[in-house]
């Protein structure tokens, strides 16, 4: 608005200069054209010259002075100033001369061959012109003033539609709360600068979503992997405290309880490792052969009641993924498979071209067709678990890790048993 303002006021002033101007241009030519009248009317005889025909100076549009020399021959009724002004431009050159701010003077110099004979002055009055233009000035000005309310209205309300998307944004900010990591400013398809900043704006909330959701599940497989062994340090070290006890005894318990504490130190730097390398910090490889092993170690030390087969290559097979990040993706696999098995669990180890797959097989109630995916979601368990204990995390934590390592884990539909199967890319 400022500058419109400035602009028509800019404005304004150029259109009264230019009108002053015109409007002066104006009059000095009516009182040239009103002396060329008056003189052309002269007759010059002997030396001397006369008027043809005295114009009627009440019905003439201005008035004229007729000089002979310093000698004036006609002059109309005038102000004495008026007059005393006619008089000086008598002896002088053709010239145009304002008196005060209400007549033009314009002199005009009577010659023939070359001798000047007299002069002839004529007047005309300002007032029309000044009247003309004090009454455009004032045009201009209401003009001015319709066209800046116009423009105020006009651009408030383009403002206003302009700004809409982020009032919208700002109202629908000030009504989220931290825990709404799905709300979006959903503006539709870019097609201004506002738009393609709400877009980015919401390509911005949905990676603080997922960062959100990252801490979040980290969180639950944190808890869900620490569980056991911090239950199992606790009640060792709840009997400990219960009864004295033989060396052999004490020595045994505190075996136990390093012993889940290297598996919560294990899992911690499995987690640690899976975070790394989803974020693409790690490079390392490992051998699968060594993964099973480990894994199979760990099951049967947290008391697996079912036979563990395996079967293994010669040569080793490895991947790249590191190998406690690895032994953490199979480990969820074994430990339902010695939970549900009946008798036995086979674990097989093939390679391929690109891909190592570890396939975990028991003699369990195996999966139903229906849930061969949702038994892979956070806190989703199949029918088959009912009666047993669990959070539902383990294989939702297996087929995390095994995707932020370029891996799958998959699960076989079968009545007579579970297959699971973990398949990882070959390092190369």
């Amino acid at each position: 608005m400022g500058a419109v303002v400035l602009a028509l006021a800019v404005g304004v002033a150029a259109f009264t200069l230019l009108l002053s101007h015109r409007l002066s241009a104006s009059a000095t030519s009516l009182a040239r054209a009103q002396a060329q009248a008056a003189a052309s009317s002269l007759d010059i005889r002997g030396g001397r010259f006369f008027p043809r025909e005295v114009p009627d100076q009440g019905t003439s549009p201005g008035q004229v002075w007729v000089f002979a020399g310093e000698r004036q021959i006609e002059a109309p009724n005038a102000s004495r100033a008026v007059a005393a002004a006619a008089r000086a431009l008598a002896s002088g050159p053709e010239r145009a001369e304002t008196v005060g701010e209400q007549t033009r003077l314009y002199a005009l110099p009577v010659v023939e061959n070359g001798r000047r004979f007299g002069t002839v002055v004529s007047a005309v009055a300002l007032d029309p012109y000044q009247d003309t233009e004090r009454t455009a000035f004032v045009g201009a000005l209401i003009l001015a003033a319709l066209l800046l309310a116009a423009v105020a209205v006009l651009s408030r309300w383009m403002l206003g539609r302009a700004l809409e998307p982020v009032s919208r944004m700002t109202a629908d900010a000030a009504a989220w709360r931290a825990s709404d990591l799905d709300r979006r400013f959903d503006l539709g398809e870019p097609y201004d600068e506002l738009t393609r900043l709400a877009a980015t704006l919401d390509d911005l909330l949905e990676q603080i979503a997922a960062s959100l959701r990252h801490e979040q599940r980290f969180t639950a497989e944190l808890s869900h992997e620490l569980r056991t062994p911090l239950a199992r340090i606790s009640g060792e070290a709840e009997l400990m405290l219960r009864r004295e006890r033989a060396a052999d005894e004490y020595r045994e318990a505190l075996g136990s309880i390093q012993r889940s504490a290297d598996t919560m130190a294990r899992t911690v730097e499995a987690l640690v490792g899976a975070a790394q390398q989803e974020a693409g910090l790690t490079r390392t490889t490992s051998d699968v052969r060594d993964v099973v092993s480990c894994a199979i170690g760990s099951s049967r030390q947290n008391g697996a009641l079912v036979a563990i087969r395996v079967s293994l290559p010669d040569e080793p097979v490895r991947v790249a993924v590191d190998g406690q990040l690895a032994e953490r993706m199979l480990q969820p696999l074994l430990d339902n498979a010695t939970r549900y098995g009946r008798s036995v669990v086979n674990v097989r180890v093939d390679r391929s071209n690109t891909v190592a797959s570890i396939a975990v097989d028991d003699d369990g109630p195996g999966v139903a067709g229906d849930e061969r995916d949702t038994i892979f979601e956070p806190g989703r368990r199949g029918r088959a678990s009912v009666g047993h204990d669990g959070a539902g995390l383990g294989l939702a934590l297996a087929q995390r890790l095994a995707r932020s390592a370029g891996g799958t884990v998959t699960a076989e539909p079968d009545e007579a048993g579970g297959r699971f199967t973990l398949k990882l890319p070959l390092a190369p």
